[in-house]
């Protein structure tokens, strides 16, 4: 298994690093401390990645869903014999708690365990037509795919670019995150190890702009599928565009949540706030905007108070960690600023809100209230351990604001009122919407946003049908 001493690219299923490619240190988010050296594919190395994708994609795509399927089966097996070595990877590279880590690759196992039954159930149909006649439809792999990956989830990002294509008779180049690279690696090995050919999934590493623009440059590339902000979404989108690429974006969100006073508040706290800090905020549905009905809006907020003062926060590989250090420097520095504007326009700070000491990139559990929509927090996701608590006058207000934004990943709702959840349900803009729980997520069901969040969708037979095609076949 690769660990942080022995980063490579995974090219044609040849471990390659040194010679004269250019690296870059992986920090740990715990202690700033270097764990390894990344080195960054050369233009030869993306060339022949991409012939390599060519020539497996064609030889893939031939193969029975039989054999895609058992290599899947196979590799879901690797990883969860793997997961304690992968989701420590994980930890020390990403900063989450280990048993989240260790979830978080369980969940690419199941997510792979489901693509390799859906490989077998990628049915066409009949048309009916006059006798002497027949029409049927069939779906055919899109072609070799480029995936790129974001860092908060290392191991789950990655899955979801390789898992759907591979089923449905592609090849894959990913690109993890070069800051957490090494977990992504750990499953792309299972892959091979479970008979996936090193020609079918590959993994490259580099400066982002320059592997991307480079990968999508090429005519052999017919689909790109995208986790990340919004802005490098479109920037992706619009290189896709000059050559008619399929696009799967799974990008930024800003998730309101919407409590109305019928909840249970107690209920509502005790499943909301550990989802608040989860990853330490750094999940695209994470629930940020809570959105509560005044008549509960005092006992709703000073209980969240109370509940983030007592989370324990520290390194991820630690006994009884419940939220580790952010990923990255980039994000105290975000939060601070995002915070002193947030005050600055008026809101309170209820707890939080400051860095934790000056290891590492820790930062407490922070809850603001009555924050005004004009200030920045209420418009650009936080992506940290931010919780923004707002009374609210009714459901057309709460629904209102709740759509006011240009995003649409995942939304959540409390309520017992059948009537009201139905309306939600209907009028909520959202890809995922959640009522009376926190689960957006699961390996059967498709897994995406609507707006500025993107389009497309991974997990679920949608995952598998978004790397094919329909072909129409006339016959008389």
């Amino acid at each position: 298994m690769s660990d942080h001493s022995s980063l490579h690219l995974l090219i044609g299923g040849e471990k390659l690093s040194g010679g004269s490619r250019d690296t870059q240190d992986v920090i740990d988010p715990a202690t700033a401390e270097v764990l390894g050296s990344l080195p960054h594919a050369t233009t030869d190395d993306l060339d022949t990645a991409l012939a390599n994708a060519d020539r497996g994609f064609h030889a893939w795509r031939k193969e029975s869903a039989d054999k895609r399927a058992a290599a899947l089966n196979k590799a879901a097996q690797l990883i969860r014999e793997r997961a304690k070595d992968i989701g420590m990877l994980l930890t020390r590279e990403q900063g989450k708690p280990i048993k989240e880590a260790i979830g978080e690759v369980i969940y690419c196992a199941m997510l792979f365990e489901f693509y390799a039954g859906e490989a077998k159930r990628t049915y066409g149909r009949s048309l009916v037509r006059p006798e002497g006649q027949s029409a049927r439809v069939i779906y055919v792999p899109v072609g070799p795919v480029a995936g790129f990956a974001a860092w908060n989830f290392p191991a789950i990002n990655v899955a979801r670019k390789i898992g759907g294509a591979i089923a449905a008779g592609c090849s894959v180049i990913v690109k993890p995150s070069e800051e957490t690279p090494a977990a992504g690696l750990a499953l792309v090995q299972c892959l091979l190890d479970g008979g996936v050919p090193g020609d079918v999934c590959q993994v490259v590493f580099g400066v982002p702009d320059e592997v991307s623009r480079h990968l999508l440059g090429s005519p052999i590339i017919r689909k790109v599928t995208f986790t990340g902000s919004s802005a490098v979404g479109k920037h992706l989108v619009k290189l896709a565009a000059d050559d008619l690429k399929v696009t799967t974006m799974e990008l930024g969100g800003h998730a309101p949540v919407m409590v109305f006073k019928d909840s249970d508040v107690e209920k509502v706290l005790d499943t909301m706030v550990g989802a608040k800090y989860r990853n330490a905020g750094q999940v695209c549905v994470s629930p940020t905007r809570f959105l509560i009905e005044e008549d509960i809006f005092p006992a709703f907020r000073d209980g969240f108070v109370e509940r983030a003062k007592a989370i324990k926060v520290g390194n991820g590989t630690e006994d009884g960690t419940q939220m580790g250090p952010m990923a990255n420097e980039r994000g105290p520095q975000g939060l601070a600023k995002k915070i002193a504007d947030a005050k600055d326009k008026g809101g309170k700070l209820e707890t939080g809100g400051d860095r934790i000491g000056n290891q590492g990139f820790f930062f407490e559990p922070t809850v603001l209230s009555e924050v005004p929509t004009n200030a920045e927090i209420m418009n650009e996701e936080p992506f940290g351990p931010v919780a923004i608590v707002n009374p609210m006058a009714n459901a057309d207000a709460m629904i209102e604001e709740a759509n006011r934004l240009p995003y649409g990943l995942a939304a959540y709702a409390w309520t017992n009122d059948p009537k009201l959840r139905g309306r939600l349900a209907a009028d909520v803009e959202a890809g995922m919407l959640a009522i009376n729980g926190a689960n957006v997520s699961a390996p059967d069901a498709p897994f995406g946003g609507v707006k500025w969040s993107g389009f497309g969708r991974e997990d679920g037979a949608e995952g598998v049908m978004h790397c094919m095609v329909p072909k129409t076949i006339h016959e008389s």
